[in-house]
């Protein structure tokens, strides 16, 4: 006769209850990676549509959406800071000086906050792909966005076009000046009251300073991946893209991308030596070679030091700067609220622009600043623990970040960029430092073979 085991759920005949196995815990369903093609990838359309700007945060809103329905999301290192940076924001919304500042303060917000969803949206993607790769596709389609607009910034600089949302929107909201940077489409920017302009590119961007600040958090991450893929078209297309990206780099003028650059390639340069890593080496002086070829063309000192004889910039600057210090000190705790126009200052921008950090200063006060850059210090110390190559070329963006905060300001997409390129960083930091797996042990994560 045979004998059949009962359940271990079951109470055996006159013994006591067996305890019950609680049912294992289903995976998370994986993060697809379309909705970042959609919001890195597209940049070309939402910039043609006018909804670059304006339909960032929507975007964001779906990465959002998707990281809710999976449930059990992780969040990478020094999100708190983050999040406490988020809070003080949202408090000092009290020290507005209108109810007409509350539209521009919340996009502002949505964009801090769309940062945060980026990064742990990339952050989760690469830690449960085995071929983390993949994840960082996205951001070079935004670099080719860069390369092709910034052209067309360099070949028809005045070439400019009412978008769908300029049409869209309320006529009064569209001749917002601000509103009308964002939503209609330029490839250049110049003074069209100069008898001899000087033409940036700007595109997809409504300023040259934020092509700039792109450009420099993009560039450690296309060589990033060049090295992390060694072979297939991509790679051989963003080597290709390279030297081509200079001419519209360089044609901004901006001096703030250059010192940004260099310090991350000095910094990368110190522990390229202090490891003894010749590769990342190697690749520094390859990229330092191109771009000094470049100046063999471009005379890029002249046109720097000729825009600044021709411009009042570095005196608004400072009168911005001076007078946020002042400022500042009335209302240390939450700041202003939003940036201000007075008639106190020779600039004609607004009192906590041209600058990340007087914008923040000024507008959510000393504690919301602290944390703006305690994040970006956090993300520098994280990754700079990247043993490989690629990780070490990506360990350089919060170093470009945290140069360019004082210069540009980051209420943008490119706010977006550096924390895709942190949480890709931290997550590749994290596969790279995970302890190998014992002979006949299975591994506790797919792992991905860098060279260093």
């Amino acid at each position: 006769m045979s004998v059949t085991r009962a359940p271990a759920t079951e109470q055996p005949p006159g013994g006591t209850p067996s305890a019950a196995v609680p049912p294992p815990t289903p995976t998370p369903a994986r993060l697809p990676l379309w909705p970042l093609a959609l919001m890195f990838g597209l940049v070309p359309l939402w910039w043609l549509l006018g909804a670059f700007y304006l339909g960032w945060p929507l975007l964001g809103a779906l990465l959002l959406a998707l990281l809710l329905a999976r449930g059990r999301v992780p969040l990478p290192p020094a999100a708190g800071i983050w999040l406490l940076f988020l809070a003080i924001v949202v408090v000092s919304a009290t020290q507005l000086p209108s109810p007409a500042s509350l539209l521009t303060f919340a996009l502002r917000l949505a964009f801090y906050l769309t940062a945060l969803v980026v990064g742990v949206y990339v952050y989760v993607a690469a830690r449960e792909r085995a071929d983390l790769v993949a994840v960082l596709t996205p951001l070079c389609a935004f670099w080719f966005a860069l390369v092709v607009l910034g052209w067309l910034g360099v070949l028809v600089p005045r070439f400019a076009l009412a978008t769908p949302m300029e049409v869209l929107l309320p006529a009064g909201v569209a001749r917002t000046p601000f509103i009308q940077d964002m939503v209609h489409a330029t490839t250049a920017e110049y003074s069209p009251r100069s008898l001899n302009p000087i033409y940036r590119p700007a595109a997809p961007f409504a300023y040259t300073n934020n092509y700039g600040s792109a450009y420099a958090m993009t560039l450690p991450c296309v060589v990033a991946y060049t090295m992390l893929r060694r072979r297939g078209l991509l790679r051989w297309t963003l080597l290709a893209s390279l030297p081509l990206s200079l001419a519209p780099a360089f044609l901004t003028l901006n001096r703030a991308m250059f010192l940004s650059l260099g310090a991350g390639l000095a910094v990368l340069g110190v522990r390229a030596s202090l490891r003894g890593n010749v590769r990342v080496a190697a690749s520094i002086v390859g990229v330092v070679v191109i771009g000094g070829l470049a100046t063999l063309f471009i005379p890029i000192t002249e046109l720097i030091n000729k825009r600044v004889d021709s411009s009042d910039t570095n005196t608004d600057r400072l009168s911005l700067y001076t007078e946020v210090i002042r400022r500042v000190q009335d209302s240390p705790w939450l700041g202003y609220g939003a940036p201000v126009n007075v008639d106190t200052v020779s600039a004609d921008a607004p009192i906590g622009t041209q600058g990340q950090l007087w914008m923040v200063l000024f507008s959510h006060g000393v504690p919301a600043l602290l944390c703006f850059l305690g994040w970006f210090v956090a993300a520098a110390v994280t990754c700079a623990r990247a043993t490989s190559a690629a990780g070490q070329w990506l360990a350089v963006v919060p170093v470009v970040c945290l140069v360019q905060i004082p210069f540009y300001g980051m209420a943008n997409q490119n706010l977006a960029v550096a924390f895709f390129a942190v949480g890709f960083a931290m997550a590749l930091t994290e596969r790279e430092r995970a302890p190998r797996p014992q002979p006949g042990r299975p591994p506790l994560a797919p792992a991905l073979a860098v060279p260093a």
